[in-house]
């Protein structure tokens, strides 16, 4: 870095934490706290939301150390993905991966090389140890903090399309996320949901145009 550059902005939890402390004691500065807040932590980005298909069925299966195994299975499909596609993975929790990217084509890219990556693994192993996973997928300003957490619209729509709509193998985004997506180089169809009060219009990834059609994981609704 050039001498005369400015430094990077931190945008780490410890600062997030100290500005926020600043905010609550400091009444009258609360749009200044803000703004700061926004320059140093709010970036337009879309995330990807992974989801684990099938966690309460195989782990009454067959124990939670089967079920922790195939998280790791998991990670190993997810991650090269992830950063093969120029992504950056903020947090795992549990069978959730969360991941962020500059433009929407490469969280979509990513989802299809994940799936692609689990259709491989199935193919070698028995039925029991079957990977299976659902994504959501969103665009749009959010508040991330470096390798700890994510915040904003999207992001909770991202979380509810990954989490609680998709089914097995399937890939949905939200109407920001399609909308920055070139035309005519995927097919997705239309979803409308109604979640804690609000409409939630989403789409379901169908196809890729530029490419072979994938041979993704057979969809159910049954995520238990």
């Amino acid at each position: 870095m050039p001498p005369d550059s400015p430094s990077p902005l931190p945008h780490d939890h410890s600062t997030l934490r100290q500005l926020l402390a600043q905010r609550n004691q400091s009444e009258g500065r609360h749009a200044a706290i803000d703004a700061a807040i926004e320059q140093q932590f709010v970036r337009t980005v879309a995330m990807l939301v992974l989801d684990m298909c099938g966690f309460s069925r195989i782990t009454a299966r067959h124990g939670i150390i089967h079920f922790l195994a195939m998280v790791h299975q998991m990670e190993q499909a997810a991650r090269p993905a992830i950063a093969g596609n120029g992504g950056e993975v903020i947090k795992q929790e549990a069978d959730n991966v969360f991941a962020v990217f500059s433009h929407p084509r490469q969280a979509l890219e990513a989802a299809l090389d994940i799936r692609r990556a689990l259709d491989a693994m199935n193919a070698v192993q028995p039925p029991e140890a079957a990977l299976h996973a659902s994504v959501g997928i969103g665009y749009g300003p959010t508040l991330v903090i470096a390798g700890k957490d994510l915040f904003g619209h999207e992001m909770n729509m991202a979380c509810k399309l990954g989490e609680d709509i998709a089914g097995q193998g399937e890939i949905l985004l939200t109407a920001a996320a399609c909308q920055a997506l070139t035309p005519g180089q995927y097919t997705f169809s239309p979803l409308q949901e109604h979640i804690g009060g609000m409409d939630l219009p989403a789409f379901r990834f169908e196809a890729c145009l530029h490419e072979r059609p994938l041979t993704g994981a057979p969809l159910s609704a049954d995520r238990a």
